[in-house]
């Protein structure tokens, strides 16, 4: 006889059937409980990359050889159209590795992302990511779409799992998580994670209660992919939720692109369970 249990993973299934691309999920309740769909599968990263990035900087500033207070200088070899404020600023600005760290996060600046990879070395961010047990994730180059097809390649998973130890406060130290926390819940770009939430618990400074749903998040999205993937706070304790697109058709970007629209019907989904059942996937 068939399984008739309408689980979550069916649900979400279901929801994506007439989705004229492909979504991989990874879900982690942080209570022993996953929803894993294709979550293994490789993706271009796009600026999902950024959040690896952040990591591998907290990791060295803890054994030493970077400092958050260094001082770093925009230069012309690090210019990239797209996202962020750098260009505005013009080359010979000079920046905190801290500051420049979280404008490659809030604003996804694809200038400060160069600046962090000079600063780094891509090959010593791509070493201290797999020392970080992400072993699904490279860095493939800095960021020149004009002379690069592709940035980096991860897995649902794998983000999913470095999300996981930020909200555990496992990742580097229990001070560096809360650190690179504090920054994802600055990022700007999240419409993915909570277009369909309802803006009554997001906008709390309206509302005049208490915030009881956030984000700390970092999305990414280029022509051959969309991608979110982020820590989501609710009365009952967080969970963390990776979504991850390929193979649409419409390579334009804008809110309403048919991955971000089912992207929020599934993390509507997630929530509504969480909240259903106290924090967790299933009672």
């Amino acid at each position: 006889m068939p399984d008739q249990h309408l689980t979550l993973e069916k649900r979400i299934e279901a929801e994506l059937y007439s989705y004229q691309g492909k979504m991989s999920v990874f879900a982690d309740d942080l209570h022993g409980n996953t929803i894993v769909i294709g979550a293994d599968e490789p993706f271009e990263t796009a600026s999902v990359i950024k959040a690896y990035i952040l990591a591998v900087l907290y990791q060295l500033v803890q054994e030493g050889t970077a400092s958050l207070d260094d001082s770093i200088t925009y230069e012309a070899s690090q210019y990239v159209d797209g996202s962020g404020m750098l260009r505005a600023l013009g080359v010979g600005a000079q920046l905190k590795v801290r500051d420049t760290a979280t404008m490659m996060i809030i604003c996804s600046d694809n200038i400060a992302t160069n600046m962090m990879i000079d600063y780094l070395g891509l090959e010593r961010i791509n070493q201290e990511i797999k020392r970080l047990g992400f072993t699904h994730t490279v860095l493939h180059n800095p960021l020149h779409f004009d002379r690069y097809d592709k940035l980096g390649t991860t897995t649902p998973r794998d983000y999913g799992a470095l999300l996981c130890q930020i909200a555990k406060g496992e990742l580097v130290s229990p001070a560096a998580s809360a650190e690179m926390l504090s920054i994802l819940r600055q990022q700007h770009y999240n419409t993915m994670l909570t277009g369909e939430f309802p803006p009554y618990y997001l906008d709390c400074e309206e509302t005049g209660d208490e915030e009881l749903i956030w984000v700390a998040s970092k999305s990414g999205s280029m022509d051959a992919c969309r991608n979110d993937g982020g820590i989501i706070h609710t009365p009952y304790g967080e969970y963390v939720l990776v979504l991850m697109n390929k193979d649409f058709h419409d390579i334009i970007e804008y809110n309403d692109h048919p991955a971000i629209r089912y992207g929020a019907k599934v993390s509507r989904m997630m929530l509504d369970q969480v909240l259903a059942c106290e924090g967790k996937f299933y009672l």
